[in-house]
């Protein structure tokens, strides 16, 4: 029988980190986002070692702003990962859409857990997401405050995810996906057959890649969400969720 270790073995991560973090300046005038310590350590750091601690030893890493400074980073301090790095070289006029459209040949039609990179978890979540036994799935909190900036997300009774938008209305919503997610690699080969289909338009080069999971899900192709409610996380988008995570994980 094969162990959840074993099987996390043969699962890839990716990690969407080309972006600037405007919101958040000063802190990322010098420093990427990521490289932001909270609770002592640096996002990226507490995020490799969950990484790692579950099984998955094979990271792609997109990368634009300060793109050395990351790289740097994950060659001293975890010098054993089978680490990959993409230049995202237009990464001030694109979104995470086009990042994640950029690690096709990385993947290579394996699984997949795909990590925004000023996401802080606990370890938990990532356990959590890698024993469901759904193929594609998504980290959902219920209770967090919704608001225009967040990706709501509209689940169905048999927990499958019909609609996941920052359109959505906050009413509407069962709650906010976290940027966290798990991909099955028949999901893969669609997702970024519909990532190219996006982005062959420039307009559409400021999407979200969640706007390519909406068009498969309106294709029928199966999104469930993984209540994590009530475990340790925070994305770092402005110094006010900076100043809360830094409380959270203290």
């Amino acid at each position: 029988m094969t162990s959840n270790m074993e099987r996390n073995h043969k699962m890839k991560a990716i990690i969407l980190a080309a972006g600037v973090g405007s919101r958040i300046r000063p802190l990322t005038d010098n420093c990427p986002k990521s490289l932001l310590k909270v609770g002592g350590v640096t996002i990226l750091e507490r995020m490799l070692t969950h990484i790692q601690a579950c099984g998955i030893t094979d990271v792609v890493f997109v990368l634009g702003y300060l793109q050395e400074q990351v790289e740097d980073f994950v060659k001293t301090s975890f010098p054993e990962l089978n680490a990959h790095f993409i230049v995202n070289d237009r990464y001030r006029k694109t979104n995470t859409g086009f990042s994640l459209m950029l690690t096709e040949d990385f993947v290579q039609g394996s699984s997949f857990v795909k990590f925004d990179a000023d996401v802080v978890f606990d370890k938990k979540i990532l356990k959590n997401l890698l024993a469901s036994d759904d193929l594609n799935v998504l980290c959902i909190d219920k209770e967090i405050h919704l608001d225009a900036e967040e990706i709501k997300v509209i689940v169905n009774d048999d927990n499958r995810v019909l609609k996941a938008s920052k359109t959505i209305a906050p009413a509407h919503a069962m709650g906010e996906s976290i940027g966290i997610e798990k991909i099955c690699p028949d999901t893969a080969i669609l997702l970024f057959a519909e990532l190219k289909t996006m982005m062959a338009q420039d307009q559409n080069h400021q999407e979200y890649y969640e706007g390519a999971y909406e068009r498969l899900m309106e294709k029928d192709v199966p999104f469930h969400a993984l209540d994590i409610t009530g475990l340790k996380w925070s994305e770092i988008d402005t110094k006010q969720d900076f100043d809360a995570a830094e409380k959270i994980f203290a």
